[in-house]
């Protein structure tokens, strides 16, 4: 019993990465519908620059920290600007090839700067510190990132429900010509959210980082948070945290069971699975545009 409960823990403390990238395509798509393939990266370029004003320049943690954040935010909202601006009149297909296309892009930037080889985070707390719960243990890093998952979760939820700013969001999601009409500037509006999911993909990667620094790092969190988001509804918030544990917990319990081998295709069986159920996930609500 206590091997089944340490296996569900650890699903739990996985998903809190994978759920952090969940909410930041979550950000992007209630905004824009647009899926960004992306956002992985976009939360390594961060990454890699906090390591560099830690490691090269010695500035304290603390006051790194900020300065990435300030940093992801110019990020996306500069590639929204540039890129993304100029191509919105694509499909959705052709869409989702430019942010692959940026991806690809902003990997090789990474591994041109940095180089392939590992680098070690300089991080405040150490991944080996262990939390004791009855039987059970996890790390102080994974208690951490479960805890600023629903911080962040809560911050988010007050934010489009009671901020101008959120609901400019949600009306721009809703319907775009009469977003305008009514006096929101729906550009301004895309920026600002793709600054915002920069942020949390950010604070994602610098919880990730301790573990394994390398410029693939966040391809395994992306795509698992990504599963996640779509298990629980594109649209929603408390579902992609819903979905990205739900996927931790099966792809552990799988692992520990089952097939090692088979580990991560199971985030994709999920997806499947429940899509067949659910087409719009476990907590959107479906529905179908007219044209």
């Amino acid at each position: 019993m206590t091997d089944l409960l340490q296996t569900l823990l650890n699903g739990v403390a996985v998903g809190s990465g994978y759920a952090l990238m969940g909410i930041a395509m979550v950000i992007i798509y209630k905004t824009s519908e647009v899926v960004n393939f992306a956002q992985g990266e976009m939360a390594l370029v961060s990454v890699f620059f906090t390591y560099m004003i830690l490691h090269t320049y010695g500035v304290p943690f603390f006051y790194a920290f900020p300065l990435a954040a300030l940093f992801a935010v110019f990020v996306g909202c500069v590639l929204e600007f540039t890129i993304l601006r100029r191509a919105k009149e694509q499909n959705v297909l052709g869409m989702i090839i430019v942010t692959i296309g940026l991806e690809m892009v902003l990997i090789g930037l990474v591994s041109w700067k940095f180089g392939a080889e590992q680098k070690v985070m300089p991080f405040p707390i150490s991944t080996y510190d262990t939390l004791m719960i009855g039987n059970l243990f996890a790390t102080t890093l994974e208690a951490l990132t479960f805890a600023i998952v629903w911080v962040i979760m809560l911050g988010l939820f007050l934010f489009f429900r009671f901020s101008r700013l959120g609901l400019a969001m949600k009306a721009t999601q809703q319907n775009k010509v009469a977003a305008r009409l009514m006096g929101i500037r729906t550009n301004r509006v895309l920026m600002f959210t793709w600054g915002i999911s920069s942020l949390v993909g950010c604070v994602a990667g610098i919880l990730i980082a301790p573990k394994s620094m390398e410029p693939f790092m966040m391809w395994d969190p992306m795509l698992k948070g990504f599963s996640g988001a779509v298990v629980g509804g594109m649209t929603s918030i408390p579902g992609a945290v819903f979905g990205a544990y739900l996927v931790g917990i099966v792809e552990n319990l799988f692992g520990q069971y089952a097939y090692m081998e088979f580990k991560s295709a199971v985030a994709f069986a999920i997806i499947v699975i429940v899509l067949c159920v659910k087409p719009s996930g476990i907590f959107a609500r479906h529905y179908v545009k007219k044209v």
